[in-house]
């Protein structure tokens, strides 16, 4: 087996190559484990206010109790929780799932066409939502099967008197909460009390029952539910746990959460993989405000962040940062895009930690492949895949391709999700009879087992024949110190089919098309420089920070 299995010979000291999936049978089983080993220890931090592992076991009780026993919901409902990230979401999300229902996590960012989308197709019953978002959902109910709507304040779990100034602020001051008017609607607050009138019942939770539908595919098309199983997020609970477990100290870790949870890599990685060893999350509920973001992270020894490139590359230009106190910081792990060459050479240098760039997408939950955690420097790869995980890259008949050739990646292991929702025929276009997730994205395999992106298929720059991969033109592009961030898509061209075109916001106000170009002739063969040099004062980004190509792809350029 080993031979089809050429990483494991590079796994660190101390990593098993196989882990138990079933040793835990649903996530709040291993929720109740983190509550009956650090009750008392702090587990979510937002604005000021802590709550503790217990305090998050009573309240997230409360909400189940208010959803079966007061609602009469039934096991297997869905639920759907539309927030940034504060104190309201574990709480909702473990009461959720307590309750024997499925999770379905919403973009607050959503229009009211999305948002009525993802409701629609994924029939929920209820939904929590941040007054902020509150309008959408009004707009979004009319044709839903909706039957109560829960509301809370931003501010409403932080005490007094601070919750209620961080409410009057929001509404009153930086007007953030547009007016709305929901009839039946019942406050959070009042929901937990009413959940104090009833016992939770003993609510039989099975493995492959569906815990999350994870909306992806939202920048492709239309989005669609992946549905993923309590089976599937212990599974990858324990792989990503084994990963890690030489580099972190149980209920000792304090871990920044800038990326929304109700994104499946902040989910897993830092509100699932981190709550298993008792630390604490350290909510940042808006990172965009990246000064605001910095003042947070001064305040807290912080052990460990996560991050998306585009959120690493922001805090590095934000002043003050490279003045924090990095003493604690133990682990960065970037996901979710490539990282960039230029970013995690800089991230070093100022921190003193390398940033280790992991692989994984919705449909794995999400973790599929990290480097090791004893990486010295960016090495270029998403790493090996983690413990009882197999990977190969295939071509487009299915066939197996031999080390170094490129092709796309396929996934096979207990974290690949159960399919689409209610959508049998794109659940067969991705995951074969063999059961490999075919992942989209073009990869090589080195040697070692080492994997590497070199892009999404549909990204791809055909250029007179040849493949041209954004990343690599980007990385080239973004080691040019007058560069803050950089895209590179493919545009028509009478010529050559397509041409290469780069999207850049200047770090350097100077900077010109001439320079970027001259740059490229010198780090990239004839075919991969870009013939178009378009300058922009912001990039079009996910609301987790993923830069969206496909916006970038109009001819319009200044060359």
């Amino acid at each position: 087996m080993n031979d089809a299995r050429p990483w494991l010979a590079s796994y660190p000291a101390g990593v098993p190559a196989e882990i138990d999936p079933d040793q835990f049978s649903s996530v709040p089983q291993v929720l109740q484990s983190a509550i009956d080993r650090y009750r008392d220890n702090p587990a979510f931090s937002n604005l000021g206010k802590t709550l503790t592992y217990g305090e998050i076991d009573r309240a997230s009780a409360q909400l189940a109790a208010y959803l079966l026993g007061e609602l009469g919901l039934k096991k297997g409902d869905r639920v759907a929780i539309m927030m940034p990230n504060c104190l309201q979401y574990p709480i909702s999300t473990f009461g959720i799932l307590r309750a024997g229902l499925t999770v379905v996590n919403v973009n607050p960012m959503y229009t009211p066409r999305e948002l009525k989308h993802q409701l629609v197709d994924s029939g929920a019953v209820a939904i929590l939502v941040v007054d902020n978002f509150g309008r959408t959902v009004q707009d979004a109910l009319a044709g839903t099967q909706v039957k109560q709507v829960i509301t809370t304040g931003l501010g409403d779990l932080l005490g007094f008197p601070k919750g209620a100034i961080v409410n009057f602020v929001l509404r009153y001051v930086k007007k953030m909460v547009p007016d709305y008017d929901i009839p039946g609607a019942i406050r959070f607050a009042d929901a937990l009390s009413l959940g104090q009138r009833h016992t939770l019942p003993d609510v039989e939770i099975e493995s492959g029952d569906v815990a999350f539908l994870q909306y992806t595919g939202g920048t492709t098309g239309v989005a669609k539910g992946a549905m993923l199983t309590h089976r599937n997020l212990v599974a990858n609970m324990q792989q990503a746990s084994a990963w890690i477990d030489t580099l972190v100290r149980d209920g000792q870790e304090i871990i920044i959460t800038a990326l929304p949870l109700y994104h499946i890599f902040s989910l897993t990685a830092n509100g699932l993989v981190f709550m298993k060893i008792g630390a604490l999350n350290y909510l940042i509920t808006n990172p965009r405000d990246m000064p605001g973001f910095v003042k947070e992270l001064s305040k807290v020894p912080f052990t460990a962040i996560t991050g998306v490139n585009t959120l690493f590359n922001g805090l590095l230009n934000t002043p003050g940062f490279d003045k924090l106190d990095f003493s604690h910081l133990r682990l960065t792990l970037g996901g979710g895009m490539a990282v960039q060459r230029a970013v995690a050479e800089r991230w070093k240098q100022v921190t003193g930690v390398p940033l280790i760039e992991a692989y994984g997408l919705t449909e794995t939950s999400p973790a599929a492949c990290i480097n090791p955690m004893d990486l010295v420097d960016y090495n270029g790869s998403i790493g090996l895949p983690v413990p009882s995980t197999d990977a190969c890259v295939k071509d487009e008949d299915g066939r197996v391709l031999p080390t170094g050739e490129v092709g796309e990646l396929c996934i096979k292991g207990p974290q690949v999700m159960k399919g689409y929702w209610q959508r049998p025929e794109e659940t067969a276009a991705v995951i074969d009879d063999e059961g490999w997730l075919h992942t989209g994205d073009m990869a090589r395999m080195d040697e070692a087992g080492y994997f590497y992106i070199v892009d999404r298929k549909k990204d791809m720059i055909l250029v007179s024949g040849f493949n041209v991969y954004p990343n690599e033109v980007e990385d080239v592009i973004a080691m040019m110190p007058g560069v803050l961030e950089v895209a590179a898509v493919g545009v028509p061209d009478d010529k050559s089919g397509e041409a290469v075109k780069v999207v850049i916001v200047r770090k350097d106000p100077s900077l010109t098309a001439e320079q970027v170009k001259a740059h490229a002739r010198l780090n990239l063969t004839g075919y991969k420089q870009p013939r178009f040099v378009e300058f922009r004062q912001e990039l079009p980004k996910t609301n987790v920070g993923k830069i969206l190509r496909r916006e970038l792809r109009e001819p319009t350029a200044s060359a």
